[in-house]
């Protein structure tokens, strides 16, 4: 999604004006999907999207010098849209400065009664001005409501809310002063556990008074849900697994080794990955986040050089801490020249062929090599090609662990760290 929101920000001629906001985790996956080049704005933790877009707001304040005045627009990374739903995007600044109102959303025009998405209700019918792009002002909002009543309110013009909107980056940065909270990026990223962790539609949109509304006519759709998702899915299986005949609008989506089978079960989605797994009935899935961990650490990352699955993470009763982990590195990839200052590691080369260097000491690796890596040693390895190794780290887990990077690239670890 993230891949093809972006996609069509840089066909429309937005991507030298646009920023990705995400979360520390998520940096090196960003990387890999969307280019190295792609600016970001990094999230410490979770915090919802009001922490997000306030962080965000307080990065183009005071690192990237943008103007009280200029406006920003917030969109989302899961909406399924053609391409012309960005002229929409493209009319919202004039909307908003032409209205003078504090916030201007998207609506689209609802094409049945959904039970699925939130409602923007408008106070009138009528564009305020003729020769302008037309927009409503904003009465309420309504989340999910039931058919019956979507029914009633798409006779009342209400809208279907797609989470996009704009603001002038001065209403961000005085609510921010508003709230007791730093307006300086750096100062409000080391604090940002003081943010509400809460929604902007909350902490925002259902307490402002002038809030206005720009229509949008044409195909939309919201995959940020697996009820939504699969229905534009090409195939109700992906990965490992069986569903049996009588199973009607399931899908499975199996990221893992292990096939799983589902049967007799209808309208419900399966979703199998090293994180864990789900099983829901379709209508329940937006529930999710309500019930999942977040805190919870990933068992399989995406890193911009390769991938890494957690195997194994075991404490014992002696203090010693052991992860076992694979790590796959692409052809002409590497990892940082680093350390560990509190685990040591053992790493057993399963594929391929690669250059390790170790303290500055240099070496060719392919399957079959076994290295071992004490603590503060400094190392690192370049796939010749793709690479797989199995990583077994092992510490005192009461002895807090750091990774310290000196060099990226591997130009910079050949002309700084190897031997010769």
């Amino acid at each position: 999604m993230v891949q093809r929101v972006w996609g069509q920000i840089t066909a429309n001629g937005l991507a030298d004006d646009s920023y990705i906001a995400t979360s520390k985790s998520q940096i090196e996956i960003m990387l890999s999907q969307v280019g190295e080049n792609v600016p970001l704005i990094i999230e410490p933790e979770r915090r919802d999207t009001f922490a997000a877009v306030t962080l965000s707001a307080s990065y183009l304040y005071s690192q990237a010098s943008v103007g009280l005045d200029e406006v920003v627009v917030v969109l989302p990374v899961d909406p399924y849209v053609e391409n012309h739903f960005f002229d929409t995007i493209k009319n919202m600044e004039s909307v908003l400065l032409d209205s003078n109102a504090d916030i201007a959303l998207i609506g689209v025009n609802p094409t049945y009664p959904s039970t699925k998405y939130g409602y923007i209700i408008p106070t009138d019918s009528e564009s305020q001005r003729p020769n302008e792009p037309e927009y409503l002002h904003v009465s309420s909002f309504m989340e999910k409501p039931t058919e019956e009543v979507a029914e009633y309110l798409i006779s009342k013009n209400a809208l279907w809310n797609c989470g996009v909107f704009a603001f002038k980056l001065g209403y961000i940065v005085e609510l921010l002063k508003r709230k007791g909270l730093p307006i300086e990026y750096g100062e409000l990223s080391t604090n940002y556990h003081d943010i509400p962790r809460t929604s902007f539609d909350y902490e925002v949109l259902e307490k402002a008074t002038d809030i206005v509304v720009l229509p949008y006519e044409g195909y939309w759709k919201d995959l940020g849900t697996w009820n939504t998702l699969t229905e534009e899915m090409k195939n109700r299986q992906i990965g490992k697994g069986i569903i049996s005949d009588d199973c009607d609008n399931t899908h499975l989506i199996n990221e893992i080794d292990i096939p799983v089978s589902i049967l007799g079960l209808s309208n419900i989605v399966v979703a199998v990955s090293p994180d864990g797994i789900l099983v829901t009935d379709k209508s329940a899935s937006p529930k999710i986040k309500n019930f999942i961990n977040f805190d919870q650490g990933p068992m399989y990352e995406e890193r911009k050089w390769g991938w890494v699955r957690i195997l194994d993470d075991q404490y014992y009763e002696d203090g010693r801490c052991v992860i076992t982990k694979r790590v796959s590195i692409q052809q002409g990839k590497n990892l940082s020249y680093r350390m560990q200052v509190g685990r040591e590691e053992v790493w057993t080369i399963v594929k391929g062929r690669g250059e390790f260097v170790q303290n500055g000491n240099f070496m060719d690796v392919s399957a079959g090599n076994v290295l071992h890596i004490p603590m503060k040693t400094l190392h690192s390895i370049r796939a010749l090609t793709e690479l797989e190794i199995i990583v077994v780290q092992s510490g005192i887990k009461q002895d807090p662990n750091q990774l310290i990077e000196l060099y990226q690239s591997w130009g910079e670890i050949a002309a700084h760290c190897i031997k010769v």
